[in-house]
């Protein structure tokens, strides 16, 4: 794939990305329980030829109010590692992404599991990399309160080092498994990592030997100027929200301007901000399934979703008064800054924000037909502010199938995305390179 055509990835969100998506006919609304479902539309999402299956994840449930909770799809779901794991064996192509904090897990523990998925895969496993934002998670592991964004991110940058120093403990061609000289491995084919920091000490060497892609596809979703650091040096995708493309430009700009400071191309890390499309064959008719969904919110679900952007309960607010002035919070420090430039943009009242925001959270939302879509996927595109996009289907399957079946002809219509899958790894369909000084593995560019 060259790099004048799209990334594309099929963002999984249980049952769909708008809130009420459960709700709506086309949903499959067992789906974040149920394995055939994923089975089901991560077959679709390869014979489309999207790049990858991309699958967030929390430490804990989202929201504080039950009552909201207890109205949402969202607070049960797969470890999306083993969930992945599953779906390798039922898919050839396609990457397979998973996201896990470095806040409440150890390096080892995190770089033996997505070593061990990209040998199950044969090459296809991604990590995207987050720190957890919520007192809620911090509460399942024995915190009161979560870490501040700074530490956060301090630990973030020594946890990837010791994953990426362990990934490179074994040589490409330490395996050797020759039974006649009963030499299984070379002696020095692999060594201990020997790590000591401030927050990890870290013997290694790793206990599985060097993947087929010399390593996972690292991805990071930190949009703060830590996070953007912190991929300029390590990511080869980035996860993002940008609302208009003045903030898409500006933001490619700053972040792959960084990366020189690292030895690193700007072609080697691709930026794949979140697009949730609803599509239909008319303007109406997209207009009148969006509308469909939107008279499905709750507005208790509605009001806490926004809360938990913004990182402060609402719920003693007007919901038809304007959105309050708000300290910044250690949470989620660019989504909150995220939401409240877009109510004061456009002048929104607390409802009208979790009503725009029930779909997309933050992410570019277009309703509309396949050439309004595309077109704007386009411009985005061709002005450097994106590498491609993660989408983000309003219901599943139903809003991945529309995606499919009326959006991807019109980009492969203009040459904007592939017919076929030219490689076999995760980073072949990519493009990509990992941060310097760590080696391609047999298999990375086949």
């Amino acid at each position: 794939m060259t790099q004048d055509t799209m990334r594309l990835g099929a963002f999984f969100y249980a049952t769909g990305h708008h809130v009420a998506g459960w709700r709506h006919p086309s949903s499959e609304a067992d789906g974040g329980l149920v394995l055939e479902r994923y089975v089901g539309w991560a077959q679709r999402a390869e014979a489309a030829k999207f790049d990858l299956i991309f699958l967030e994840d929390g430490t804990g449930i989202r929201d504080a109010d039950l009552r909201s909770s207890e109205r949402t799809a969202r607070s049960g779901h797969f470890e999306p590692v083993t969930l992945l794991s599953a779906l390798a064996a039922v898919t050839r192509r396609i990457g397979l992404v998973a996201t896990t904090s470095t806040s409440f897990n150890e390096p080892y523990n995190v770089a033996r599991r997505f070593a061990s998925l990209d040998h199950l895969s044969g090459g296809r496993a991604g990590w995207n990399l987050v720190t957890s934002a919520t007192d809620l998670e911090a509460a399942n592991f024995g915190n009161d309160t979560i870490a501040r964004h700074a530490d956060r991110y301090e630990r973030a940058e020594e946890f990837v080092d010791v994953v990426l120093g362990l990934w490179n403990t074994w040589d490409d061609d330490a395996v050797v498994i020759d039974k006649a000289s009963g030499q299984f491995s070379k002696p020095d084919g692999f060594r201990p990592l020997d790590h000591k920091g401030k927050h990890f000490e870290v013997r290694g060497p790793l206990n599985i030997p060097r993947t087929p892609q010399g390593q996972p596809v690292l991805v990071q979703a930190g949009s703060s100027g830590p996070g953007k650091d912190l991929a300029a040096r390590t990511a080869e995708i980035v996860f993002t929200a940008n609302q208009t493309l003045d903030e898409a430009v500006a933001f490619s700009r700053d972040l792959k301007g960084r990366m020189a400071r690292f030895g690193r191309s700007p072609d080697d890390l691709k930026i794949m901000p979140g697009l949730f499309p609803v599509v239909g064959r008319t303007e109406s008719e997209a207009r009148d399934k969006f509308e469909e969904l939107q008279a499905l919110i709750d507005p208790v679900v509605g009001l806490a979703l926004l809360s938990r952007m913004v990182g402060h309960d609402l719920s003693g607010f007007d919901p038809d008064g304007p959105v309050p002035e708000l300290p910044e919070t250690e949470g989620l420090k660019s989504r909150q800054q995220l939401m409240f430039d877009l109510a004061r943009r456009e002048g929104l009242s607390l409802r009208q924000l979790y009503l725009r925001i029930a779909g997309a959270r933050g992410h570019s939302q277009i309703v509309g037909t396949p050439a309004q879509i595309v077109d704007e996927m386009e411009a985005r595109f061709r002005a450097g502010g994106a590498d491609g996009f993660n989408i983000m289907p309003p219901t599943l399957p139903g809003g991945l199938d529309d995606f499919i079946a009326l959006v991807l002809p019109e980009l492969r219509r203009r040459g904007l995305f592939r017919s076929e899958y030219e490689g076999r790894t995760l980073r072949s369909h990519l493009g990509s390179r990992p941060p310097a000084g760590y080696g391609p593995g047999r298999a990375a560019q086949r």
